[in-house]
């Protein structure tokens, strides 16, 4: 049997995976992502933390694989990242870094699209090899899948969906600079500001609080049948449904994966964003799944897995 190591490397933990090469799991872990000093630590503690699990499960290094890895920014397809914001890390060469200090081939990918890669294999994508993963959280993410392999592109930033265009009137800017990026309408703080403008114009009854109010809140109203709660919801899945659209024209992708904690609203968002859809597709592109994400935390862990599986 052959075995990989699966990390996804977040801004406050690192989630690590062992894997058997047939995708079954025989640990899953976590330690506290080191960000101190420029995030000098993080690839050094990731191989140390993977030569204590080779020793407590007493795996032969001839056995593994590899180390397959996402992490939050663009990354090139030698495996190089330019600046990642929530590491602290400039210029590093991740996959060189992380094969000198652990001895295994590494394969580097961006989160979103590692991620994408882990629920075609073994969540709500599964069985498909053309799909697109929407991740709604505090920002919006993409994972671009054609023909069963992540779409790159030439700085590693494909499948940015969050910076396509949506309102070209919009003057707030979005946090890449730019404005009237998909992120500010359909990402869980997205959700929060247009919630926000509306309660601050309509006067309608609601049950929605303009302070503290969470995307969570706009979408429990929704299942309670508050008028003003839809509406918001409408305006959401307008943007990020047109946008998909334009996305189905280019790539033609089988299945759209929803997740992101904003998915954890569960099976009320699919309409709001498969109208919309519907209405601009291109008729080729008509017959596309919705689907929410399975995999939770562990999609991450399971891409990165995939990626060095995918190379071996």
């Amino acid at each position: 049997m052959k075995y990989c190591f699966g990390v996804d490397i977040g801004g406050t933990t690192v989630k690590m995976g062992l894997f058997e090469e047939n995708g079954g799991i025989l640990d899953k872990w976590e330690i506290t992502t080191d960000i101190s000093d420029e995030g000098k630590a993080i690839l050094p503690d990731v191989a140390a933390s993977i030569g204590k699990k080779i020793s407590e499960h007493q795996l032969d290094k001839n056995d593994i694989i590899g180390i397959g890895a996402g992490v939050p920014a663009p990354v090139t397809s030698e495996g190089i990242v330019n600046g990642s914001a929530n590491l602290g890390w400039n210029y590093k060469e991740v996959k060189k870094e992380l094969e000198e200090l652990s001895g295994l081939k590494a394969e580097i990918g961006n989160d979103a699209n590692v991620a994408a890669l882990g629920e075609m294999w073994k969540g709500g994508g599964a069985g498909e090899k053309n799909m697109i993963m929407v991740t709604l959280g505090t920002g919006v993410g993409g994972g671009v899948i054609i023909d069963g392999k992540i779409l790159v592109g030439q700085n590693g930033a494909g499948g940015e969906i969050g910076h396509l265009c949506v309102n070209y009137e919009e003057t707030d800017k979005c946090g890449c600079g730019n404005r009237g990026c998909l992120e500010q309408y359909a990402s869980a703080t997205g959700i929060v500001r247009l919630a926000k403008k509306k309660l601050g114009q309509d006067m309608r009854p609601t049950i929605l609080k303009k302070e503290d109010i969470t995307a969570k809140d706009v979408f429990d109203a929704v299942k309670a049948g508050d008028e003003v709660a839809k509406e918001i919801a409408v305006e959401f899945g307008t943007c990020l449904g047109h946008a998909l659209a334009n996305l189905a024209a280019v790539t033609d992708p089988a299945v759209f994966v929803i997740g992101g904690g904003v998915s954890k609203a569960g099976e009320v968002l699919i309409p709001y964003i498969q109208q919309p859809y519907m209405e601009r597709a291109f008729f080729a592109n008509r017959k596309v799944r919705f689907t929410l994400a399975t995999l939770g935390n562990d999609a991450g862990i399971c891409g990165a897995a995939k990626l060095v599986i995918d190379k071996a």
